[in-house]
């Protein structure tokens, strides 16, 4: 394994980079941070929809999330690869394919979680922003949004480590991403398939299990943080009553 990843490595981190297409372990995280990116502002209008007391924003937003998440990836990988080229008229790469699509895809998953961390505040705020005068979109995007996207940070890196290993997908339309770099290599060596492929099992490992222990500790800052804020109120409670 030591002679696989000492000879390949290049080919495993950039592709065939800087004599041809940028691939490897780096295309595989520039699409999971692009696909979450682009994804990120219709998953907040998704959530904001989903959680919308007006019919005819939560109903087309619960069809888009119930079509998305009951479809394979790998299904919707094909129909973008067909469909896209025949609605704009021109072929497309595959790094394109595979951008709209973890798009459309995190788009439904992610607005799943930002729609939790906004079921999860407390009504008060809510009737609280309303009965200052503010609006129904004002109270959404000023009150509400603000705190479910901070509580819901830890989710979000998880949905970042989903969208990783779903970018080894991409290796079905000959996107160069990791998975594909390493099936260059074992077509290379031809000898060597349980050592290429355990490579790239734990390439993935090590990258998801740093991002997740990064998103345990987000999480532990961010109870800890509530909790202080928490205990502040109680005694600044405390000392009201003890006051009167």
């Amino acid at each position: 394994m030591l002679d696989i990843l000492k000879n390949n490595w290049e080919l495993l981190l950039l592709g065939q980079y800087p004599n041809g297409p940028l691939g490897g372990l780096a295309l595989t995280l520039i699409l999971s941070v692009a696909g979450l990116a682009l994804s990120f502002p219709f998953s907040v209008l998704i959530a904001v929809g989903r959680t919308s007391p007006i019919a005819l924003f939560r109903i087309p937003t619960t069809v888009i999330v119930y079509v998305v998440r009951g479809v394979p990836l790998i299904m919707l990988i094909f129909w973008v690869y067909f469909f896209v080229p025949l609605i704009i008229g021109r072929p497309v790469t595959g790094f394109t394919t595979l951008l709209c699509t973890l798009v459309v895809y995190e788009s439904a998953y992610l607005g799943e979680v930002i729609r939790a961390g906004i079921e999860a505040l407390p009504r008060g705020q809510v009737e609280a922003a309303r009965a200052l005068g503010l609006s129904y979109f004002t109270t959404t995007f000023r009150v509400v949004l603000p705190q479910a996207l901070y509580n819901m940070l830890p989710s979000m890196v998880s949905q970042f480590v989903s969208t990783i290993k779903e970018t080894s997908l991409g290796y079905v339309i000959s996107v160069q991403e990791l998975t594909f770099s390493a099936s260059q290599v074992n077509n290379n060596l031809l000898t060597q398939p349980f050592g290429v492929f355990a490579i790239l099992a734990l390439t993935y490992f090590i990258v998801c299990f740093v991002l997740t222990q990064f998103a345990h500790r987000l999480e532990k800052r961010i109870y800890n943080k509530r909790k202080g804020a928490s205990t502040q109120r109680s005694q600044a409670n405390d000392l009201l009553l003890q006051g009167e």
